[in-house]
């Protein structure tokens, strides 16, 4: 009887330490397909897509799963003035953009030249230094300077704001983002 009695004791046990083993490796964030993407993955993803080959678009839809859906974007949109944006107006406003500027035809690129970042736990910022170019269109790449707070939810990076500037005399570019 004692015999059985201990059977059932190792049995029980194994199926605990099995169960325990199972699921942790579920909770493990390296595990969870969801959290494959670092916080500077989500960044560099957004840089991504929205630059595009002439003929075609983004993706808007993989661009909007980026960002919480209360997400704030402010951009400077002239040299005097900044829009405070959803991230349906964001969308709304790079594909007037497109039209506007007829780029669909010569396509768009946005390209990260520096970057800082500061990851804490749950929260990053990055700031991001880029060039913004429009091929074929005879003016020089703009320089331009992005802040992001990105939070993990549920297990998944997520942009929660944007801030936007663009570099000038009188407002240049951070020194710790020169080269």
């Amino acid at each position: 009887m004692d015999y059985r009695l201990n059977n059932r004791k190792i049995i029980l046990i194994l199926f605990l330490v099995l169960h325990s083993m199972l699921f942790h490796a579920q909770t493990d964030e390296s595990n969870n397909p969801k959290n494959q993407h670092s916080a500077e993955d989500v960044v560099d993803k957004l840089y991504d897509l929205v630059t595009f080959k002439k003929g075609t678009t983004p993706n808007w839809e993989k661009v909007k799963s980026l960002f919480i859906e209360e997400a704030v974007i402010v951009l400077r949109t002239s040299w005097e003035e900044t829009s405070i944006l959803s991230v349906d107006d964001f969308v709304d406003d790079f594909i007037k953009f497109i039209e506007n500027s007829n780029v669909i035809e010569t396509g768009f690129s946005e390209t990260i030249l520096k970057k800082e970042s500061m990851i804490l736990g749950d929260i990053a910022t990055f700031l991001v230094l880029y060039e913004a170019l429009i091929p074929g269109s005879g003016r020089p790449p703009q320089k331009g300077v992005d802040s992001f707070s990105l939070i993990k939810k549920n297990g998944e990076w997520k942009i929660i704001s944007i801030l936007n500037e663009i570099p000038t005399e009188m407002n240049p570019i951070p020194v710790s983002l020169m080269d």
